[in-house]
């Protein structure tokens, strides 16, 4: 970048944060603090949930979905009109009457204390991992431009974002967020403007759309039903609803954006100016992608966007493999180039057949272009297996850094900066929100002074900020951002959408229900997710209908608990049957495991350390109580399926780490479960 880019890039920055700090003022108490005082406009609020749904992911990743994959993910949306209508009618108006801080609250006062941790919990991992992932969006740009490593590059982003947030609390990110969108918008169409600009002569915005569309990039709508099939009308629409409603309903990282408004009037004005805004706003990022696409049709991509890969196998013994097929690579773009010409010439003849002809013709080419760069990745995993192969979240950062002029540069760089500060602020803010009212005041240290909270808060958002940062340190290996930030979300959300339905709309069903309900399809979601039975989308509704199906089977049960010994033989056949299909599809699987005795011991690491450490408790620890024992071994086995699934330790340790978790997650549990539960089912 240029000494303008670096101007515009720092000012815009130190700017954005200086306003944040001003507009918020010093909080005095935990409502003005996690809450803004509740006086916020509508159109604040609207931009504020944008903004938070609109990090950096968004504007860096989107543009390379679309470059890679077309305008399918688009659909991913199609679901968010709708459950906004739902949200303005059910959740808004409750959470406004009560007054909460937290979604989880309402939860304790519907159901029961260990339902409101359980999802407390659920809501902490989800989006403390996820919120790691958008710190490392900003943190790709800074050490491309810099070729530094982007260990110094996510230190500190993380911690720029952390000063202010634990400085103004939700003020300062509402207040920076207002300006950030401002500046989105505008960049963003700058962007897109320049893009048509620096097509080749005789090549307009119509052509492009055109010769994209040929290539299959302008996929806007699938209408074939597929389960297995991640973006097409029906998972964006049904997945997607039930995904979207989630997380604007249970997530706090919406709910704390607008519980803001000032009434109930303008939350619900402020969702519904997100559901009109969001669908074409994604489209038209997802088009700068598509266009994208078109431009590297007549100027040379690089064979691969992430040039850190790129010069570490160049500095390897495979140099001269790579720079050979390099060459190959230049010599079919200038085949491909010509036959994008050819098809753009055929469009203006208005020539069906000679556009035909022209199409084919380009897709040999692309074929042959694509065939090269798999085989330069191959050598790329042979100088490194642990290479990153997923280039789409450099594509859009590498055509603003080597074809926009001065000064737009600096400006669009800090858009993505901008808007990766104001997601994560907004997450780090409603993760301390949760820690501090479900977890520190609730059942830590209740009947504290505001001041206690307010320190309390801020020491959260602390903690959580380098909790995110570490996450972010492992953020390079999970592929395409934005995908992997809603599958992650796809595991947890249908689930806490699940609780929150039988609460609204289930009035009988009471707490023991709901609470292993939401226990057992959370375990059955992460199983399908893990072996990717179903696409990811559809985890959201499967979730949600689980926990509504199993909680209401549960209430029906212990409502006539007193069962013969013929329904116990019965019931014991099919659960023979129902064991045994589930082996049948299980072996059916089995093939995709790779060696078989390693997938068996590995299956096993994630089970038997908790086991093991339930007996450990048993026998060793005998003041701890079953309730504390029970609720310790889940949390365990869901840290430890989910080191597991991230390959974050090597299967093996899984044991001992589920064996330890569960002795001293149980050990500090104990205290607050009294001795005898008076609840009702």
């Amino acid at each position: 970048m240029s000494i303008a880019d670096w101007i515009v890039l720092g000012l815009t920055l130190l700017g954005i944060v200086l306003y944040g700090v001003w507009k918020s003022g010093q909080s005095q108490n935990i409502d003005q603090y996690l809450m803004g005082g509740r006086t916020l406009r509508w159109y604040h609020v609207g931009l504020s949930v944008m903004a938070t749904q609109a990090s950096a992911i968004t504007f860096l990743s989107a543009p390379g979905q679309a470059y890679s994959d077309g305008m399918r993910f688009v659909q991913f949306y199609l679901g968010l009109p709708l459950a906004m209508i739902v949200l303005c009618v059910t959740f808004v108006p409750i959470f406004h009457r009560l007054k909460v801080y937290t979604a989880y609250e309402y939860l304790e006062q519907r159901f029961d204390l260990k339902t409101r941790a359980l999802t407390s919990f659920l809501f902490l991992i989800q989006r403390g991992l996820s919120t790691g992932i958008t710190i490392y969006a900003p943190s790709i740009i800074l050490s491309t431009i810099l070729n530094i490593n982007t260990v110094y590059t996510t230190l500190f982003i993380g911690g720029l974002v952390i000063f202010y947030t634990v400085y103004g609390g939700t003020k300062a990110v509402s207040y920076t967020q207002l300006l950030q969108m401002s500046i989105i918008f505008l960049g963003m169409f700058f962007a897109g403007v320049m893009v048509v600009h620096l097509l080749p002569g005789g090549v307009g915005f119509s052509h492009a759309i055109k010769l994209a569309g040929k290539l299959g990039r302008m996929n806007v709508i699938d209408w074939k039903f597929d389960p297995n099939n991640r973006y097409n009308i029906w998972s964006g629409v049904i997945g997607g609803f039930f995904l979207q409603l989630s997380y604007f309903g249970t997530d706090q990282s919406q709910v704390g954006r607008y519980l803001t408004g000032s009434s109930v009037g303008q939350s619900r004005l402020g969702l519904i100016m997100n559901g009109l805004v969001k669908i074409p706003m994604q489209f038209l990022i997802l088009l700068i992608g598509v266009l994208v696409f078109a431009f590297y049709q007549f100027n040379r991509p690089p064979m691969f966007f992430n040039q850190y890969e790129v010069k570490q196998v160049k500095k390897s013994s495979y140099a001269a493999q790579y720079n050979q097929l390099e060459s190959q690579y230049t010599a079919v773009f200038e085949q491909r180039k010509n036959k994008a010409d050819d098809l753009i010439k055929a469009f203006d003849s208005k020539d069906q057949t000679q556009i035909s002809k022209a199409q084919d013709a380009l897709k040999i080419a692309d074929a042959q272009s694509t065939a090269i760069r798999k085989q330069a990745i191959a050598v790329m995993k042979k100088n490194n297996d642990k290479a990153n192969e997923d280039d789409t979240n450099y594509v859009f950062l590498t055509f603003v850094t080597q074809y926009l002029p001065r000064g737009l540069i600096g400006l669009l760089v800090a858009i993505i900066f901008l808007a990766s500060m104001g997601s994560t602020a907004s997450a780090l803010n409603s993760l301390a929100s949760t820690t501090v009212v479900d977890i520190y005041k609730r059942i830590l240290h209740p009947g504290a002074s505001d001041k206690n909270y307010l320190n309390a808060s801020r020491l959260a958002t602390v903690f959580w900020g380098l909790v995110c940062i570490g996450m972010a340190l492992y953020a390079s290996k999970v592929g395409n951002l934005l995908e992997y930030v809603n599958k992650l979300g796809s595991y947890i959300y249908g689930t806490i959408l699940g609780v929150f339905v039988v609460a609204f709309y289930l009035k009988k069903i009471g707490g023991n229900a709901i609470f292993f309900a939401a226990i057992i399809t959370e375990l059955l979601i992460i199983i399908l997710g893990n072996y990717e039975l179903v696409a990811y989308l559809w985890l959201n509704a499967i979730g949600c209908i689980l926990v509504i199906i199993i909680s209401a089977d549960l209430y029906r049960r212990t409502i006539n608990p007193i069962v013969s010994d013929k329904n116990y033989i019965l019931a014991s056949r099919l659960a023979t049957v129902f064991l045994g299909l589930a082996c049948v599809l299980m072996a059916l699987y089995a093939g995709k495991g790779g060696n078989l005795l390693a997938y068996l011991n590995k299956l096993g690491s994630h089970i038997y350390g908790v086991i093991l450490g339930a007996f450990v408790v048993a026998f060793l620890l005998k003041k701890i109580r079953g309730n504390a024992v029970f609720i310790a071994a889940i949390i365990s086995e869901l840290l430890v399926i989910i080191l597991g699934i991230l390959g974050v330790v090597a299967y093996l340790w899984l044991n001992m780490i589920g064996c330890i978790l569960m002795i001293i997650i149980a050990a500090i549990i104990n205290p607050l479960i009294p001795s005898k539960e008076q609840e009702v089912v």
